[in-house]
């Protein structure tokens, strides 16, 4: 067919007895490719493919990424003459002691691998094993810890509800103190309403008191100052008239009696003397009582 090529592959390495040739026929017919393979007497495989060149170079990318146990180490390729007569993708068998040596090789060469990837697992499942334990250990620290701490919590909690009873309980007395509090606000109000009128009362009273006082003072004052006024004129008279009746009599005295007129004149002067002296400290405490009346009239 047109744009169809052929190539002829030889691949070296640990190819025969790991499941390569049926590795390379999944890939032939999966990419709907034809040709075969077979195994060489040189340990060597040989690949017979044809088909869109594109393809067979997808082909010959898949062939070279195969997996283990299969190593390939050198891949030869070159160019084949396309055989028509081949229609579909095939494994040439070899003689029958050859296949069974093939089929068990590939089985124990899967087997061994798999049984080093096994021995890779058990270690590493002793390593989990291992931490495991570890986890385990801390795990029960972990639960004796939660444990105390469990126990503690519920400590906490009894002492949580012994105190929301004694905050309830001081609730309550506080809202009696807050109840009892309102009525004695009220009555204080009361009792304050109260003292405002009689202060009110009183003051008024107290107001009327004091000018009464002041104009009763003011009619003492004036009463006072009339009767000292008074006072002191029929005094000045009476010493004027008393100091004239002297001056006669000891005129008289002095006519008459000679020397007992003269000690009885000394004498008469003495009291006179005396007699103005007494009236000046008399009109001087008079002066300084209706001093202290004008004070207590001005307080």
């Amino acid at each position: 067919m047109t744009g169809e090529v052929a190539y002829s592959i030889r691949v070296y390495g640990r190819v025969q007895r790991v499941g390569f040739r049926r590795y390379v026929l999944d890939i032939g017919q999966e990419m709907g490719l034809s040709g075969w393979v077979r195994n060489m007497p040189d340990g060597s495989v040989k690949i017979f493919v044809q088909g869109e060149e594109e393809a067979l170079n997808s082909f010959i990318s898949r062939v070279k990424e195969a997996r283990p146990p299969i190593r390939i180490k050198d891949l030869k390729i070159s160019r084949a003459k396309y055989d028509p007569r081949i229609k579909y993708f095939s494994i040439k068998p070899g003689r029958l002691w050859e296949e069974l040596q093939e089929g068990f090789g590939a089985m124990e060469s899967i087997f061994m691998d798999y049984w080093r990837e096994f021995r890779d697992y058990r270690q590493e499942f002793r390593d989990y094993r291992s931490e495991f334990r570890d986890f385990r250990q801390e795990f029960r620290d972990y639960r004796k810890e939660f444990r105390d701490y469990r126990d503690e919590f519920r400590e906490f909690r009894d002492e949580f509800r012994d105190y929301r009873k004694e905050y309830r309980d001081y609730r309550k007395e506080f809202r009696d103190y807050w109840s009892e509090f309102r009525d004695y606000r009220q009555e204080f109000r009361g009792f304050a309403n109260r003292t405002d009128e009689n202060f009110k009362t009183l003051s008024g009273k107290i107001d009327k008191l004091s000018s009464d006082v002041n104009r009763g003072f003011d009619r003492l004052s004036s009463k006072m100052d009339e009767g000292f006024n008074k006072l002191s004129n029929k005094m000045d008279d009476g010493f004027n008239r008393l100091s004239n009746k002297v001056d006669e009599n000891l005129k008289i005295i002095l006519d008459k009696y000679g020397d007992i007129s003269r000690k009885l004149t000394e004498i008469l002067e003495t009291l006179i003397k005396e007699s103005k002296e007494t009236r000046e400290m008399l009109l001087e405490n008079i002066k300084l009582l209706r001093e202290a009346i004008n004070k207590m009239n001005y307080r």
